[in-house]
């Protein structure tokens, strides 16, 4: 028997590996923004919690409350009630509505907002043909509704978020088995009785999540309740930060609503814990649409029409209208500039935000340690923070590094670099990356999923390498996912208003900020080229959406 070693031997700890370490870093910096709201929250300069208590901030809630009653249930009646119709009846147009239902997904709320102001105001279309019929002089001769009001912005809201709600219960509504309706029908149910005691219980976790996506979109929501003039949780970060210099009063106001976001996701999860709703079999029939005639037809594309109308035909032929009549605003230097800049932080963002989230998914992939996984779902808080939310965590810890970032620089070489991050377009990208990356991580890891894994072990088998992996087998076969993705990301980068208001540097615009700056001014033949534009790079994602829904319809 040979001796053994009585030495113990040292236990080697895991060496951490690159791809753990990428994972980690990704996630704390998404996080980051979230933590800094926090700390400037409970630790700030000058405490005016109690006078925001004691003052603005009940009105703040109230009015948010009340735009988030009115959008949520507008846009579950609407959303539900067109998925309704154009999936279970044919009527005159009920094809092409079915697609254009989608189309208000590519105009942002606070456009519609300046289209319906300028389409119902005193001095728009509406009201000047309402007194040359009737020969009223003024106003004061007869009743007309206030446009700049909470109504009314419930209105804009809901025409353009319903699309949330539409997508997802129709997707719901095809998903379900013909011949639950069947035995429905053959139980003495109506039209009504099938909407009401089949297809709505049995949709209700799809519509509860759009209505959740729309409501926090109406939190998030600064251009249309400021052009509406209703001061709700967004508008005092705005209020209370830029006007009277109070970054702690900002960042507490960012906290309520960071309080009111994970409200709403707490209310849609429990809405939906015990809501699972599966197929009988895989034999089941879909859903066989019923001819509506006559009347019955009309009244439904009658009904499907007006939100597209509120959400899409108002504002592109409001905006439009004043584009034509004023065709010098297209030449203004100060669109080209806002194109250019539009460009380069949304495509810069867009590119760095796939980038990582491939990072991030084949790294947590490789890795298999329960750390990186963990830390997933902390990456996708950034979608559910408001742009101001997020403009508040990053300028303040960015702005403090900014300066001793260039004292440092300054006492090194004797040169005053200036403000890197924050006097640069930097901190906009960094908070369009940390806003969108869940949509990026969401279409990469589902791009992941859909690959065989005998593949990458076949190429590593050959002697490649996790990068080479990544690059020969991978991104070949995801080059359509991360192409949506990117698309995706330009997209809502382009649309984002409050968190570039907040971060910019001065006199830097985006088409974004350019049309909000020139509605505000009331100058909408300035505002309509970069809103015609905005619109035109969502309608190029809304289509490709739709080109993918009629495929997964078709398949």
């Amino acid at each position: 028997m040979t001796k053994q070693n009585s030495q113990v031997q040292p236990r080697r700890l895991p060496r951490p590996d690159l791809w753990s370490l990428g994972a980690l870093l990704i996630a704390a910096l998404v996080a980051a923004p979230i933590l800094s709201v926090l700390w400037i929250a409970f630790h700030p300069v000058e405490n005016i919690w109690p006078h925001l208590l004691a003052s603005v901030l009940p009105r703040y809630l109230a009015n948010t409350a009340v735009l988030m009653l009115g959008v949520g249930l507008l846009t579950a009646a609407v959303g539900a009630g067109a998925a309704w119709l154009v999936t279970m009846y044919r009527f005159p147009g009920s094809r092409v509505l079915d697609v254009a239902l989608l189309f208000p997904l590519a105009v942002p709320a606070y456009v519609g907002a300046y289209a319906l102001v300028d389409f119902f105001d005193y001095s728009g279309v509406v009201q000047v043909g309402l007194r040359s019929a009737a020969g009223y002089a003024s106003a004061r001769d007869y009743w007309f509704p206030e446009v700049r009001s909470r109504w009314a912005a419930v209105l804009v809201l809901a025409a353009a978020l319903y699309p949330y709600v539409y997508l997802l219960a129709r997707a719901a509504f095809r998903e379900q088995s013909g011949c639950s309706y069947e035995v429905a029908r053959a139980l003495g149910a109506g039209p009504w009785g099938l909407f009401f005691r089949v297809g709505l219980p049995l949709a209700r976790p799809a519509i509860a999540t759009g209505v959740a996506l729309a409501l926090m979109e109406t939190v998030a929501d600064y251009g249309t309740a400021t052009h509406f003039g209703v001061q709700t949780l967004t508008t005092g970060i705005f209020s209370v930060w830029l006007t009277g210099g109070n970054a702690g009063g900002a960042a507490q106001i960012a906290l309520v609503m960071l309080a009111v976001i994970v409200l709403l996701l707490a209310l849609e999860r429990s809405s939906r814990r015990n809501a699972r709703y599966h197929r009988l079999s895989r034999a089941s029939r879909p859903v066989e649409p019923t001819v509506l005639p006559g009347a019955r037809g009309l009244l439904a594309m009658g009904l499907c029409a007006v939100p597209f109308g509120m959400g899409f035909v108002l504002p592109v032929a409001v905006m439009a209208g004043h584009a034509l009549r004023n065709p010098q605003a297209w030449v203004s230097p100060g669109l080209g500039q806002a194109l250019v800049n539009t460009l380069l932080v949304g495509g810069s963002a867009a590119a760095l935000t796939v980038a990582a989230a491939l990072f991030l998914v084949y790294g947590v992939q490789l890795s298999g340690r329960a750390l990186p996984r963990l830390m997933l779902p902390v990456t996708t808080l950034g979608y559910a923070a408001p742009g101001a939310v997020l403009a508040v965590g990053l300028l303040v810890p960015l702005a403090a590094l900014d300066h001793r970032l260039a004292d440092g620089i300054l006492a090194l070489t004797g040169h005053d670099p200036g403000l890197l991050l924050t006097g640069t377009s930097a901190a906009i990208v960094l908070a369009y990356v940390v806003r969108f990356f869940a949509i990026a991580q969401g279409a990469v890891d589902a791009a992941f999923g859909r690959i065989s894994p005998n593949l990458p072990l076949a190429a590593r088998s050959l002697g490649r390498g996790a990068g080479g992996t990544l690059r020969s087998v991978y991104l070949p076969l995801m080059r359509g996912s991360v192409a949506t993705a990117l698309l995706v990301v330009f997209v809502d980068c382009v649309k984002e208003l409050p968190a570039t208001l907040l971060l910019r540097p001065f006199n830097f615009n985006t088409l974004a900020t350019r049309t909000q700056e020139q509605a505000s001014l009331e100058r909408l033949g300035e505002a309509a080229p970069a809103a015609l534009l905005v619109m035109l790079v969502g309608l190029a994602a809304v289509v490709l959406l739709a080109r993918a829904n009629i495929r997964s319809a078709r398949g």
